[in-house]
C-alpha cells in the first residue's frame, strides 16, 4: 500500500522553502514530513501531507514545478535496531532503498518511514511477509 509523496523543485536560495510552506499555510495544508535534498543551484522538496492531490494543485497555481508518486510508509517500533531490522530484510532480499525519511506520530509510539524502493509491489510484498506494517494514505489522519 503506497502513500502519495509531493515533491517540489525550488531553488537554493534563501526564502525559498518558506515561500512553499507559506503556500501550504495559506491553503491550511498540514504536511506530516518533510526532507530536502540540495545541490548548490537547486534542491528537491518532498512532503507528505494528507491530501496530496490538494497539495500539488495549490503549489502549481503557484507556480512550482511538482511532482506526485507513490513511495511506502512503514511503523516501526520507536526504539533502537527497529530500523536496522528493517533494512537488514530489505538488503537480504534484494530490495534497494533509494531514499527515506521518518516522522513520529502524535498518537502512537511508533516511528513512521518514508522509503522510495524499487519495485514498490515487491517490496511491499517483502515488508508483509515479515509482518512489517504499511500505512495508508487514510491512515495518515490518524497518526
Amino acid at each position: 500500500m503506497t502513500i502519495q509523496q509531493v515533491s517540489i523543485f525550488l531553488e537554493n536560495k534563501p526564502e525559498a522553502l518558506s515561500k512553499i510552506t507559506d503556500v501550504l499555510s495559506r491553503n491550511s495544508i498540514n504536511m506530516r514530513a518533510l526532507m530536502l535534498a540540495d545541490t548548490s543551484d537547486f534542491g528537491i522538496a518532498r512532503i507528505i501531507t494528507d491530501c496530496p492531490e490538494r497539495t500539488a494543485e495549490v503549489l502549481k497555481g503557484s507556480s512550482y514545478i511538482v511532482k506526485v508518486n507513490g513511495v511506502i510508509a512503514i511503523e516501526i517500533p520507536d526504539e533502537a535496531g527497529s530500523l536496522n531490522r528493517i533494512l537488514r530484510i530489505l538488503g537480504e532480499n534484494g530490495r534497494n532503498v533509494e531514499y527515506m525519511y521518518g516522522f513520529t506520530g502524535k498518537k502512537t509510539n511508533s516511528a513512521y518511514m518514508i522509503l522510495r524502493c524499487t519495485d514498490i509491489p515487491k517490496t511491499e510484498e517483502i515488508l508483509d511477509k515479515y509482518g512489517i506494517r504499511s500505512i495508508s494514505q487514510d491512515d495518515l489522519q490518524e497518526i
